[in-house]
């Protein structure tokens, strides 16, 4: 019964947490609009998604070590590989982050934020009135 639970949420489950993972992308763009020569950073959604739900997630990155009193750790590089946003024109400064598509961007995410959780959140309702006698 959970694998049918998991399998039933899992692709909801794995669209919105790259929503939230693309949402914090965006909002550190719009943070470091005035940081000189920063590079706006975004992600092809469609691209990791379809790599979520087949399991390929990028994954941790090892560190690499160069005595044996070093720490293992590893650099999480989160869910997606980022990429250099494309831009018409960069600043006089070298920063590539244009306002008004980081906002345009967020919102956009934000709305598909939104109903991904009214789909998910229907999808759990009709599992529970299932469930009801």
């Amino acid at each position: 019964m959970a694998s049918k639970l998991d399998s039933t949420l899992f692709a909801g489950h794995q669209a919105l947490t790259l929503r939230v993972h693309r949402q914090q992308v965006l909002a550190g763009n719009i943070a470091n609009a005035d940081t000189p020569h920063y590079q706006a950073r975004d992600f092809d959604f469609a691209a990791a998604l379809k790599n979520a739900l087949a399991g390929h997630g990028e994954g941790n990155l090892n560190l690499a070590t160069t005595s044996e009193r070093h720490l293992q750790g590893s650099a999480d590089s989160g869910p997606v590989r980022l990429m250099y946003r494309q831009t018409s024109q960069a600043s006089a400064d070298g920063n590539t982050v244009d306002m008004d598509v980081e906002r345009a961007q967020f919102a956009e995410n934000t709305i598909y934020y939104e109903a991904g959780m009214s789909f998910l959140s229907g999808k759990v309702k009709t599992l529970l009135a299932a469930l009801q006698p």
